[in-house]
């Protein structure tokens, strides 16, 4: 306010140079980011990657039709599969087609899929025998014989310098140049869901946006009741957003699927705060205060509780740093810097835009909106006259819902990162039903004769591991080493039958050296955390009955399943650190033990009510709930914070107990009507994201703000109220 141009300067330079990074900004999809420093299983997993090579990037093609067994069919579909084995991002590919039998008279080796067959009798026979004899097979052509499975290989450094993107490009070019009417060929595996929750991401991100400011101008429209106050209000959560955006494209290069729902948690944020800081302002000048003194008025009274909330804000993002993941741990640092911008703009660029209107001819109506004070007097008189009674049930309600609170269990499905209605994953689920499955688990076990084409003894560990394995997973289920038994039986020497699997193959299975070897079993993508943990646990105790001691079992099924519910345990931990602290911190900024004790409740019920929702639908602890009710909590305590500073000041101009309630409720409780509304409003754009998690996110928000509101306006007034010889003597 004191150089108003050369802020006015500083703020348009700083916002022109976030703007320039808008078109810079990009979303990481890769899900394996989220679960990056994790704890054991990850370093297993990227272990197990750099060592063998995993099925995880593998791109899956789906082949089905009921005329599979015709010669022109398969004869076109060895053509499919010799492209793909040429395109550009291939590093090898598995399918019927590309496996080669090695021949018992000159040692040589012959397609498993012989060519020019003449009937669909041979075709038949062929597959069948194929299925028969080769546990590979068995995972790639489907029983009834109506379809079958290629696998592509991409090599890692061409997919990283091009890009998944343009891998799926190639891959759909060549599927649409060999669409025919007598198969269909489809896509899928992570490359496919990566860019699925990519595109998915995207989409929310400028839908998240764009709703949240038309829904937020709306309500502004509402409170206000002037277009161009709708405006002023609106432009400072618009600023807020262009300033997270640039410094996170700055900062960090990119947005991931946690981040992305920044812009629509600081855009409400930031609505709110705008809002309290304009009805503030509006009051000051119903009062007879000249508008630009009320300006300078309403920063000393009010951005000191803003610092608060957004202190309490910041506790709640840095909380969830203490989990060990780098993609939870990316979401609370670009948060925790994400809250203070939004503050800057509060107190630096409203202001001005306030001060702006004002010369330019702006004057505010004179009242706010009927249906913002309209339910502020019955609320007045409920909690004057049964304010001990609602504080008695409120207590008891209080305690009677941490039961559910220490009941909740972690629950993780890897669907729930996916698009509703993902393409790629109902294909999967074909490929399940038909071979068994697309989520590869690996076992990698020691050999301790280290011979590349494997000693006896080693073999008969592989054997063993195998047998293990096809006893908890079934039979057909498991490819290895030990897979080729058929061929072993037949006299081929190990080495032939490496040699005919070929040298990118044989490291799936076998290390160069010889001293490592993995077996793979591939399970069904629809498999929860549980299924998965189940079946490790059981294949882990008969690895150690059958004498295999020194196995590690690993995949990103088996990653998530167990770091999942690792990390939700420690991201309850950081609410539980998150309350606490922010209510120190109230006490602490309040000066005073009392105001503490009294915002418990109205603070920690909102998240114990929600929590009972979750324990009553049977819907756990996921992931994105314990974060969402982390976030939803240091937002819903805003308010509470604005409150007490309305009645502490109300007590230090002299009213008593009773009055100052009353008149805090008269005051504050609109503008907490209009700021909730804009968070529900805003946060309920979340709810429809296609983005099963994302979408939970935005729903338990907005339940967790609805409860923090009643809160708020029913049980904060009513515990001051039965508490008032509690607070009689306090002076502010």
């Amino acid at each position: 306010m004191r150089y108003p141009k050369l802020v006015a300067a500083v703020l348009v330079a700083f916002t022109a140079l976030c703007l320039l990074q808008v078109p810079k900004v990009s979303i990481d999809g890769d899900l394996l980011r989220l679960y990056r420093n994790s704890g054991v299983h990850y370093d297993t997993y990227v272990e197990v990657g750099n060592k063998f090579g995993t099925f995880e990037n593998d791109a899956y093609l789906l082949v089905t039709s009921d005329q599979l067994t015709d010669p022109a069919v398969i004869e076109t579909l060895r053509e499919f599969a010799l492209e793909l084995e040429l395109n550009s991002f291939a590093r090898g590919t598995l399918s019927p087609f590309s496996l080669r039998k090695p021949t018992a008279t000159d040692g040589l080796t012959r397609p498993a899929v012989p060519e020019n067959m003449s009937s669909n009798e041979e075709v038949a026979a062929a597959l069948a025998d194929l299925r028969q004899n080769d546990p590979m097979m068995r995972n790639l052509i489907m029983e009834n014989m109506n379809g079958l499975v290629m696998l592509m290989f991409p090599d890692s450094e061409i997919l990283k310098a091009r890009g998944e993107a343009t891998m799926i490009s190639e891959l759909r070019e060549l599927m649409s140049f060999y669409k025919d009417e007598r198969f269909t060929i489809e896509l899928t595996g992570p490359p496919l869901w990566k860019a699925e929750l990519l595109n998915a991401s995207r989409s929310d991100q400028i839908k998240f946006t764009l709703s949240g400011i038309i829904l937020g101008f709306l309500t502004a429209f509402l409170a206000f009741r002037t277009f161009w106050g709708a405006v002023l209000a609106t432009l400072t959560p618009f600023i807020s957003v262009v300033w997270v955006v640039g410094t996170v494209t700055m900062l960090f290069g990119s947005f991931t699927f946690l981040t992305n729902i920044l812009t629509a948690l600081v855009l409400v944020i930031a609505f709110a705060e705008s809002m309290f800081f304009c009805f503030h302002w509006l009051r000051l000048s119903r009062e007879g205060m000249e508008h630009e003194e009320a300006i300078r008025e309403t920063i000393l009274r009010v951005s000191p509780a803003c610092a608060l909330t957004s202190i309490t804000t910041v506790i709640a993002f840095l909380s969830l740093a203490i989990t060990p993941s780098q993609g939870v741990f990316e979401f609370a640092i670009t948060g925790a810097l994400a809250i203070p911008l939004a503050f800057l703009a509060l107190v630096t660029f409203l202001p001005l835009a306030l001060r702006t209107a004002i010369k330019l001819g702006y004057r505010p109506k004179q009242a706010p909106s009927v249906a913002l004070t309209a339910v502020i007097p019955p609320l007045t008189n409920l909690t004057q006259k049964f304010g001990k009674v609602i504080a008695v049930v409120s207590i008891i309600g209080f305690l009677a819902m941490l039961y559910p609170h220490t009941q909740l269990k972690p629950n993780f499905s890897f669907q729930q990162f996916l698009p509703k209605g993902s393409e790629a994953m109902a294909t999967s689920a074909t490929i399940d039903a038909g071979v068994g499955g697309v989520a590869p688990l690996y076992i990698t076990f020691p050999l301790y004769d280290a011979d590349p084409n494997v000693s006896d003894e080693d073999f008969k560990r592989m054997e063993t591991v195998h047998d293990v394995m096809q006893s908890v997973f079934g039979t057909g289920k498991v490819i290895s080493a030990a897979s080729f038994t058929h061929y072993n039986e037949s006299g081929f020497t190990r080495q032939q039958i490496f040699d005919a699997v070929g040298p990118f193959m044989k490291r799936r299975f076998i290390t160069d050296s010889g001293d490592t070897a993995m077996s793979t079993s591939f399970v069904p993508t629809n498999l929860s955390s549980k299924d998965v943990r189940e079946l490790v646990e059981r294949t882990s105790e008969e690895l150690n009955a059958a004498g295999i001691t020194d196995a590690q079992i690993t995949g990103f099924r088996v990653l998530s399943a167990y770091e999942s519910v690792n990390m939700i345990k420690r991201l309850q931990d950081g609410l539980s650190l998150a309350v606490i602290f922010s209510i120190f911190i109230i006490g602490i900024a309040f000066r005073s033990w009392r105001i503490a004790l009294i915002c418990i409740i109205p603070n920690f019920a909102p998240i114990l009510g929600t929590e009972l929702y979750l324990w009553v639908s049977g819907a756990g602890l996921q992931l994105t709930t314990v974060i969402s009710l982390t976030i939803a909590f240091g937002i819903a305590v805003d308010d509470t914070i604005h409150f007490m500073n309305h009645y502490v000041r109300a007590r230090q101009q002299g009213l008593d107990h009773n009055t100052a309630v009353k008149r805090t409720l008269e005051r504050v409780g609109p503008a907490l009507i209009a700021t909730t509304l804009i968070l529900c409003v805003g946060t309920t754009v979340i709810i429809f994201s296609v983005l099963p998690q994302v979408a939970l996110f935005g729903a338990l928000c907005v339940l967790t703000l609805v409860l923090a509101l009643l809160g708020d306006l029913i049980v904060l007034p009513a515990l001051l109220i039965a508490g008032g010889r509690f607070m009689k003597n306090f002076k502010g």
